[in-house]
C-alpha cells in the first residue's frame, strides 16, 4: 500500500504541526474511533520506515518531501554542492589550477540545477539493478564565465531559428529558412535535450520535452539502426538520466523494441536499416554489407536500455554482435570497414580506417569496457590490441614538419596518408583510456595527434578544418597538410572539440581551452547566419567561406555541448561517473 500527496500548484507551501497541550493528549486519543487510531498507527509506522530508508540509503534531508524522481528544474537548492561531485585527482588538479572568470553581468543569471541521486527504476517495476549504477548526483550551475555564456548564446541563436523554421523536424536549413527530413524523428530536438539540460536552459528544455511527450511518433518508415540509436535512443536515455523523467525512458524503450527486428539475421549481425513501423529490416540500398562501425556502435545505448528497464534482451542482442566480431580474424586488432549481416564475415579485402565506417568501433571497445565496470576482459584486450595495430600500421609523421597522423590501409594493405576530421575522436579516447589505467603512452600519442588536429584548423585561411586532409610524405614539400577541393567543406563536426575537452580535463593544460576558443570564434565569424542559425561551410581554404544550406543536428547536440564542457570551471561530467556516447549523450557508468 502506498500513500501519496499531490500538490497541483508548483509553489512551495510551508506546513507546520502545532502540538496540543500535554495534558489533553490522552483524552484526545481516547476520543478517536478505531479507524482513526488505525490510520494514526499506519502513518506513524510509515514515517518511521521513511526515516530509516532516507537515512540509510540517501542521507537526505529528513524534513524534505520525498520525491525520488524530482526534476532538477523544479526548485532552486541553496548552498554549495561542489562536494557532491567525486572527481579523480587529475580533474581536481585541473580545476584547482583554473581561475574562474567573472560572469557577464549583462546576462540573465542561470537557473541553479541539482540532479538527485536516483534508484534504477524499471518500467516493469523491477529494481534489480539499483546497486549497479554509479552515483549520478551532479550539479549544473549554468554558465559561470564569459566563454560559456558565449556558447549558450550561440546555442540559443541556433535553437530559436530551429524552433521558428524547423520545429520537430530533423534539421534546419538556415539559408532557405526551411527544414530537411531524414527519418522524421525530430533529430535536432532530441539531440539537443541534454545540451539544454546541462546549460540550464529550463524553458527550452521543458518546451522540447512537451513535444517529445505529445508529438514524437515512431510510426514512420525506414531508419538507419546506428544513427537512430546514437541520436534518438541515446538522446532519450541521457535526458532520462539527467532529468529523471520516466517519459523519456518509455519513449526509448518503445523505439528500442521497434528496432529489435534488425538483429534477426543468421549471424546476429544486424541489418543496417529497419522499418520501425512494420518491423522489416534489410541491408543498405547501396550494397549487401553493413558498416563495421555502425553494428559495433550501438552497445552503450542498448546496454543502458537493459540496465534501466530490467529487460536483458537489448544487451543480449548487442552482446552477441560484440562476441561475434571479437571472434573474427583481424589485422593486429584492426578491422575492415564492412561486415556482411547474413554471413557475419568482415569483408576482405576492404579499407581499414579510423575515419568513416571504422571510427567508433574502436571508441566503443573502450567505452563499453568502462560502462560495464571494466568487467569484460575481451573488450580491454581488443582495444589494446587495436591501438597497438594502429601504432604499427597507421601512425605516421608528415613531412617536412613531423605532424603525427593516422592514415588508412586501402584494401587492407596499401597505406594512404589520408585522415578524416572524424579521426579526431581518437585523442580523447586514448586519453580517457590512459585515465582508466591503460598504457600511459596512449596519452602521449593523444597529445601529439591533437596538435595535428588543431593544425588542420590553424593552417586554413578560415580558421576551420576541412572534412578530409592528406599529409605530405615528401621531405621537400612546402606544407604538411594537403586539402583537395572535394574535401574542403566543414560540417560543424565536434570531434576536435571533443578531444580538447578530454585533454584539458585530464591534463589541466589551458592551451586546450585556448585552441577551443579560437575554433569557436572562427565558427562565430563564418558560420553564423544573419537570419538565424549556423551553417555548414563550402570551402575552408578561403578566408571567407560561403554557407551550405544546412545546420547539422550534432552542432547543437555535440559541438556546442563540448565547447560548453571545455570552458567550464569544473568538469561537469566526471569521467568516473559518466561515459559519453559517440553523439555526446552522457550515460552512467555501472559497477557490474
Amino acid at each position: 500500500m502506498s500513500v501519496s500527496i499531490t500538490i497541483r500548484d508548483d509553489s512551495f507551501y510551508p506546513f507546520a504541526i502545532t502540538p496540543a497541550p500535554r495534558q489533553s493528549l490522552i483524552r484526545k486519543w481516547q476520543r478517536l474511533t478505531r479507524l482513526q487510531k488505525s490510520l494514526a498507527y499506519l502513518l506513524a509506522v510509515s514515517l518511521v520506515i521513511l526515516i530509516i530508508y532516507k537515512t540509510t540509503f540517501h542521507g537526505a534531508d529528513l524534513t524534505a518531501t520525498p520525491h525520488p524522481r524530482k526534476n532538477i528544474f523544479d526548485e532552486k537548492v541553496e548552498g554549495n554542492h561542489n562536494q557532491d561531485i567525486v572527481v579523480d585527482d587529475a580533474v581536481a588538479d585541473a580545476a584547482a589550477n583554473t581561475a574562474a572568470s567573472e560572469v557577464n553581468d549583462n546576462k540573465a543569471k542561470p537557473v541553479q540545477e541539482v540532479a538527485d541521486e536516483y534508484p534504477n527504476d524499471s518500467l516493469n517495476g523491477d529494481d534489480d539493478g539499483s546497486d549497479d549504477v554509479v552515483d549520478s548526483h551532479i550539479v549544473f550551475d549554468g554558465p559561470t564565465n564569459p566563454r560559456q555564456t558565449a556558447v549558450v548564446e550561440a546555442f540559443k541563436y541556433s535553437w530559436q531559428a530551429y524552433k521558428q523554421h524547423a520545429w520537430g523536424k530533423d534539421q534546419l536549413k538556415p539559408l532557405s529558412q526551411s527544414h530537411h527530413t531524414w527519418f522524421d524523428l525530430g533529430l535536432t530536438l532530441i539531440d539537443s535535450l541534454d545540451t539544454m539540460y546541462i546549460m540550464g536552459l529550463k524553458s527550452e528544455f521543458d518546451e522540447a520535452k512537451l513535444w517529445v511527450q505529445e508529438s514524437l511518433s515512431f510510426d514512420k518508415g525506414d531508419v538507419n539502426l546506428f544513427e537512430t540509436t546514437i541520436r534518438v535512443v541515446g538522446g532519450l536515455l541521457s535526458a532520462y538520466h539527467l532529468s529523471h523523467d520516466a517519459m523519456f525512458l518509455q519513449k526509448a524503450k518503445d523505439l528500442g523494441n521497434r528496432m529489435m527486428p534488425a538483429f534477426s539475421t543468421k549471424s546476429g549481425i544486424p541489418y543496417s536499416d529497419v522499418n520501425i513501423k512494420t518491423g522489416r529490416a534489410h541491408a543498405p540500398r547501396w550494397g549487401p554489407d553493413s558498416s563495421t562501425s555502425e553494428v559495433t556502435t550501438i552497445q552503450l545505448e542498448f546496454n543502458d536500455l537493459s540496465y534501466t528497464t530490467g529487460d536483458d534482451k537489448y544487451k543480449n542482442a548487442v552482446g552477441k554482435v560484440r562476441r561475434h566480431v571479437h571472434d573474427q580474424p583481424k589485422k593486429d586488432g584492426l578491422v575492415p570497414i564492412f561486415i556482411n549481416a547474413q554471413t557475419g564475415k568482415l569483408r576482405d579485402p576492404a579499407t581499414i580506417s579510423f575515419g568513416a565506417r571504422g571510427d567508433s568501433y574502436y571508441e566503443y571497445l573502450l567505452k563499453e569496457w568502462i560502462q560495464t565496470g571494466k568487467q569484460d576482459e575481451r573488450l580491454r584486450r581488443d582495444y589494446i590490441e587495436a591501438m597497438e595495430g594502429m601504432k604499427k600500421h597507421l601512425l605516421r609523421k608528415s613531412k617536412p614538419n613531423g605532424l603525427t597522423y593516422i592514415g588508412e590501409l586501402l584494401s587492407g594493405r596499401t597505406f594512404s596518408p589520408k585522415m578524416d576530421h572524424l579521426v579526431a575522436f581518437i585523442s580523447g579516447t586514448l586519453a580517457l583510456g590512459a585515465h582508466h589505467g591503460l598504457p600511459t603512452d596512449h596519452l602521449d600519442i593523444a597529445k601529439d595527434l591533437l596538435v595535428t588536429f588543431n593544425e588542420m584548423y590553424v593552417q586554413m585561411p578560415s580558421g576551420l578544418s576541412p572534412e578530409i586532409a592528406y599529409f605530405s610524405t615528401d621531405i621537400d614539400a612546402k606544407t604538411d597538410i594537403i586539402v583537395k577541393p572535394p574535401d574542403s567543406h566543414n560540417l560543424q563536426r565536434p570531434e576536435t572539440v571533443e578531444s580538447l575537452y578530454y585533454l584539458y580535463w585530464l591534463t589541466g593544460d589551458k592551451k586546450y581551452q585556448e585552441w577551443g576558443w579560437n575554433i569557436f570564434q572562427a565558427f562565430e565569424r563564418h558560420s553564423k547566419v544573419k537570419t538565424g542559425g549556423y551553417c555548414s561551410l563550402n570551402n575552408v581554404r578561403v578566408a571567407e567561406p560561403s554557407c551550405k544550406d544546412n545546420m547539422e543536428s550534432f552542432w547543437l547536440g555535440e559541438t556546442l555541448k563540448y565547447f560548453y564542457l571545455l570552458f567550464a570551471d569544473k568538469n561537469l561530467l566526471p569521467f568516473d561517473q559518466w561515459v559519453i556516447n559517440t553523439e555526446a549523450h552522457p550515460l552512467p557508468i555501472h559497477k557490474h
